[in-house]
């Protein structure tokens, strides 16, 4: 144990121990959280928990508990012991429930949040008409184990495909929060500046959660920058982010899926904790460490294991077409169908880290892009991201990752940028899967909101040298130019909270605050995807497919 436990907090009733040996899988109880599990935390804390499974200690000392923390991200969930727990004060299952486990169990299942509620009408716009939408006569003006687990992984089998297409259903996009939802990366503030998206070197996963947002005007205008305290008065509240996503909302309803199965895994020079169940198989499963090979991504039992693979793999970089090179960084296209052995271990290693992915085996519709770092031992991947061949919705990320020992440094956004690139390429604006995932949502965002401010600065500055006066433009111009969609500029300009109505039109107000941190995202990003050195050529699937 890391020193003295602290003591845990009074039952309310009073205090009434209850026997360890009675606590079974569903209930509730506070247990303690380590401060070393969340940076932002300054001392151990006790929080409500739910047990999902039970065991016995390796050296028979007594029992160990899988717990999930309430109002957390399960990827903080974690096996603890017997002293970790308050016994007096114990949340039972509902009787009559399978097992006498479903009450507190079912209850954590959907998301261990409270779903957003939708944002309040702004008393001071009238209703957007559909003319409006369309840019028709209204303006705008913008203002600066074992058998168990062979099981699971069958059965993940069977219903990937239909399970896929049913996640992947058309649904609208997220919409900015009201002011009440909570949010624990951010606080809404209660001045009206507008809230540039928190962490410019976010890094993160897609997955899957929707809200409505509405359409703004098309056409809009630039006039000059106005200060944080002249056109606050105008401004509503800045929103946060989305705290529901499918790192919680499509979790599977069998316990055993909820629970890590995979201690350590070894990858190149790193030893990476994972954050959730991935069905390799159940040989492996209980090995205190899986060692892959950074290259093929096959797994091995033993470290003198990987070593011999490592004498016969010939492969020093990822299989496939490599599509770009710049500054030792290089992107890999891997086909699904080509390279499938490689593509199901790049499924089952992201699945470590992603809970939404759902699809293992059937990778032959997808696309892979892998980033890897060059040096004179091979490439090492960084992270990736796969996309659909044929997408309805034009959709061009399907997942997203980067892995742990690689956040926090740029290179999700690189990602993000270079699958817009691609789309550029094919002729056409790109999305993400919707909907998004919290922690998706929130590096989209982050990527978006750069690359739409430096876009209408560069534009304001451009057409003012060349005519003398502010210029117009629209969304649609805004989404040509940027490769971002329509749905998603608007969705961005609303989270950003510079959109607001006055004189009887829709103005986007940059304020001070907002052009100087756009300007610094301009100086201090330094990965950057240079499209000169992209390699590559747009393929016609439909064509293949026939």
């Amino acid at each position: 144990m890391d020193g003295e436990l602290p003591p845990p907090p009074t039952s309310e009733s009073g205090i009434f121990d209850v026997p360890v040996s009675s606590v079974v899988e569903g209930c509730r109880l506070p247990v303690l959280l380590r401060k070393g599990n969340i940076p932002t935390l300054s001392e151990d804390v006790w929080t409500l928990a739910e047990i999902l499974s039970i065991k016995e200690s390796p050296d028979r000392s007594g029992r160990q508990f899988y717990v999930h923390f309430i109002d957390y991200n399960k990827r903080l969930d974690e096996w603890v012991s017997e002293d970790h727990l308050d016994l007096r004060k114990v949340q039972w299952p509902k009787a009559g429930d399978e097992d006498g486990k479903g009450g507190a169990s079912k209850r954590s299942v959907t998301s261990s949040r409270a779903a957003s509620p939708p944002p309040p009408n702004s008393p001071a716009a009238p209703p957007i008409t559909p003319a409006a939408a369309a840019g028709v006569g209204t303006r705008s003006t913008i203002e600066s184990k074992g058998k168990e687990n062979v099981k699971i992984s069958d059965e993940i089998q069977r219903r990937s495909q239909s399970k896929r297409r049913r996640d992947q259903s058309s649904q609208p996009l997220p919409s900015p929060l009201p002011d009440n939802q909570p949010s624990k990366r951010s606080k809404n503030s209660s001045s009206a500046a507008p809230s540039p998206l928190v962490d410019t070197q976010d890094d993160s996963n897609l997955g899957t959660t929707s809200n409505n947002v509405g359409s703004w005007p098309q056409q809009t205008s630039f006039v000059s920058e106005k200060s944080s305290t002249d056109s606050s008065k105008s401004s509503q509240k800045p929103s946060a982010p989305r705290l529901t996503g499918s790192l919680t909302a499509h979790s599977d309803s069998n316990s055993l899926t909820r629970i890590k199965n995979i201690n350590q895994i070894s990858l190149g020079k790193h030893r990476i904790k994972p954050w959730y169940f991935s069905p390799y198989p159940p040989e492996i499963v209980d090995l205190p460490c899986i060692y892959i090979c950074e290259f093929c991504l096959k797994f091995t039992k033993s470290e003198a294991s990987l070593k011999n693979h490592l004498r016969k793999c010939l492969l020093p970089h990822p299989p496939g077409n490599e599509i770009y090179r710049k500054d030792g960084l290089s992107f890999f296209e891997i086909d699904g169908r080509k390279q499938k052995n490689y593509a199901q271990n790049l499924s089952l290693l992201a699945k470590l880290f992603l809970d939404h992915k759902t699809l293992y085996y059937d990778t032959d519709p997808f696309l892979f892009y892998i980033l890897s770092r060059v040096d004179d031992y091979g490439h090492h991947m960084v992270g990736y991201f796969s996309k659909e061949k044929e997408s309805s919705e034009d959709y061009n990320v399907a997942c997203i990752l980067t892995l742990p020992c690689y956040q926090r440094k740029g290179y999700g956004k690189l990602l993000i940028e270079f699958s817009y690139e691609l789309s550029r390429l094919e002729g056409k604006t790109g999305s993400p899967e919707k909907p998004l995932s919290d922690l998706g949502l929130l590096s989209y965002r982050s990527f978006w909101s750069e690359t739409i401010m430096l876009y209408i600065l560069d534009w304001k500055r451009m057409k003012r040298e060349e005519v003398g006066e502010l210029p117009s433009t629209s969304i649609i111009d805004i989404s040509e130019a940027t490769g971002i969609k329509k749905e998603d500029v608007i969705l961005t300009l609303s989270s950003m909270n510079i959109v607001t109505y006055m004189k009887g039109s829709y103005a986007i107000v940059l304020q001070n605050d907002v052009v100087e941190w756009a300007e610094r995202i301009r100086r201090e990003r330094k990965l950057r995807i240079d499209r000169n050195c992209i390699r590559w050529n747009p393929k016609d699937w439909s064509k293949k497919r026939r």
